[in-house]
């Protein structure tokens, strides 16, 4: 690790973990989802939402630390680039609930949880990688199962299209399953984004 002679800011990763803590919480709200009936998403979606308001919270924090601190632990555009993407993670998350409830769907298809079990294991690992960033030791397994969770989540993906395009579906159904299934494949995107800008900090600060 490159040697500093000044002192850097600390807090950052207490506040890196904590979104990264914040979005397990969202990963288990929507697997509740998959077991839930239809009058109890909508108090789902209020608890998401609640999540997610934490997670804009807690990059606001971060940003307004990054705005007033002179040192940082690493490069300011990292630091806003990691924030913004673990606040993304979380947007797509509540949005795809948020989708399940205002289109009142109400069988999800077979696959979605599949989607959403990677998503639960790519939050998990995010999480338990964050400490790391204090040391920067024992990411390279992190970043390289978040990249293969990705391109399994493609698989998944490209699967659940596959079958909503089938014809068993009406055209104003396909509409909205689709949107449903795109947004939490953009989850999966953001998680993969998270890893690529630790690993970038990563091999900077080596």
């Amino acid at each position: 690790m490159r040697f500093r002679l000044t002192p850097r800011e600390t807090s950052f990763y207490d506040m890196f973990a904590a979104s990264a803590d914040n979005i397990v919480t969202g990963s288990k709200l929507l697997m509740e989802l998959l077991g839930a009936d239809a009058s109890a998403r909508a108090e789902i979606a209020e608890r998401m939402r609640a999540a997610e308001h934490a997670g804009d919270d807690a990059t606001h924090a971060i940003f307004h630390q990054l705005n007033s601190s002179f040192i940082t632990p690493f490069d300011r555009e990292d630091i806003y680039s990691l924030a913004s993407s673990l606040d993304d993670i979380m947007d797509f998350m509540e949005e795809a609930v948020d989708l399940v409830v205002l289109y009142n769907v109400e069988e999800l298809p077979k696959g979605v949880d599949q989607q959403i079990e990677v998503l639960a294991r790519a939050a998990e690992l995010t999480a338990e990688a964050m400490p790391h960033l204090r040391t920067m030791e024992n990411l390279t397994e992190y970043w390289i199962e978040v990249n293969r969770l990705e391109n399994q989540a493609d698989q998944i993906h490209r699967k659940l299209l596959a079958h909503l395009f089938n014809g068993k579906y009406d055209a104003m159904e396909v509409l909205k399953l689709k949107q449903i299934v795109d947004v939490l494949e953009e989850a999966a995107d953001a998680f993969e984004h998270v890893a690529n800008t630790v690993e970038t900090i990563a091999v900077k600060e080596s």
